[in-house]
């Protein structure tokens, strides 16, 4: 009995895992490197919006900033529009949300 009770919650712990993992599968992981064409910064200074200019295929992306690193990038002018930059950001329900902003010639 011990035994049949300690594999019913194992199998349990494994299905709830499984299940608050299931919206970050929906999130797809894009690398790419553009030109950054605009950047426009929140009022408060928390959140940034960055659109990119993709260099392989010339369209724009437009990408939702708010990790810290890249932000204080933004603040102190390290990047800047017109910097050519490797960026990663999740592409979930239509919006792109921005992970890593690395100049090419670094930053």
């Amino acid at each position: 009995m011990n035994k049949l009770f300690s594999i019913a919650i194992l199998l349990t712990a494994l299905v709830i895992s499984n299940l608050s993992l299931a919206p970050f599968a929906n999130a797809e992981e894009v690398k790419m490197v553009g030109e950054i064409t605009k950047i426009t910064m929140a009022g408060d200074g928390k959140a940034a919006t960055a659109i990119l200019k993709d260099t392989k295929t010339g369209e724009t992306v437009t990408i939702d900033i708010t990790d810290e690193l890249t932000l204080d990038k933004f603040k102190d002018k390290r990047i800047v529009e017109g910097d050519e930059i490797r960026c990663k950001f999740n592409k979930q329900d239509g919006k792109n949300s921005g992970k890593t902003f690395v100049k090419t010639a670094g930053c």
